[in-house]
């Protein structure tokens, strides 16, 4: 079918335009939405949400002890390991029994012995503690009626001797003297086979008075 050129120009044209219409729709429909959506809100900035950050707990310090605290003296605990007696360098021990006058019943005693004549010659020269012991016994195998001196010896003591039957012979306080030749001297009042020298005045302790049986040997009771 034979088409006039003219007509076929006007349909052309108004095909043109109905497709350049239809262009114009689709951009202003597109114009309603965002441009860029990734650069829209997040889901937690649109409902708010915070972001939680995890921190790690720190210990609190133990603050440090009160100077005061540190500084406070404490008592020592008593060292009941240490032995209760020792010996003089040089010197032993002997046990003494003394059975007191009267019902007082029997003393056992542990003494300081001084049994050969270095010994009984040295006696408690230059002594000023007996460590633990009450006393100093001197000796003999035989009665002897020798006095004694305190050369060179400071404590104050107390002398008793004792006879071969164990009673007390008699006695004497001594005072202390200078390492000299003329310090004083006692004598006792008979012969004796046992001498005991105390601290001064502290004979009656012991339970050696007048009536008194001192007997000497055998193991030292416990301290």
């Amino acid at each position: 079918m034979h088409i006039d050129h003219r007509v076929a120009r006007i349909l052309l044209g108004v095909a043109l335009a109905l497709v350049a219409l239809g262009g114009v729709a689709f951009l202003l429909q597109g114009a309603d939405e965002p441009a860029d959506p990734s650069l829209g809100p997040s889901a937690d900035e649109a409902t708010g949400a915070a972001t939680t950050t995890t921190t790690t707990a720190t210990t609190p310090t133990t603050p440090a002890p009160d100077d005061t605290a540190a500084t406070t003296p404490t008592t020592a605990a008593t060292d009941t390991s240490a032995p209760a007696r020792v010996p003089l360098e040089g010197f032993s021990e002997v046990a003494v029994s003394v059975d007191p006058p009267g019902e007082g019943g029997l003393l056992e005693w542990c003494l300081l012995a001084a049994r050969s004549a270095e010994q009984r010659s040295r006696g408690l020269m230059e002594v000023t503690d007996l460590q633990g012991y009450p006393g100093m016994a001197f000796m003999y195998e035989e009665p002897v009626d020798n006095a004694f001196w305190m050369r060179n010896t400071p404590m104050p003591l107390t002398i008793a001797w004792i006879g071969a039957d164990g009673q007390l012979v008699s006695s004497a306080d001594m005072e202390p003297c200078d390492d000299r030749d003329d310090c004083p001297t006692y004598a006792p009042g008979g012969a004796y086979v046992t001498a005991i020298e105390v601290p001064q005045g502290q004979l009656d302790e012991l339970g050696i008075v007048p009536g008194s049986v001192v007997e000497l040997g055998g193991a030292c009771p416990p301290a």
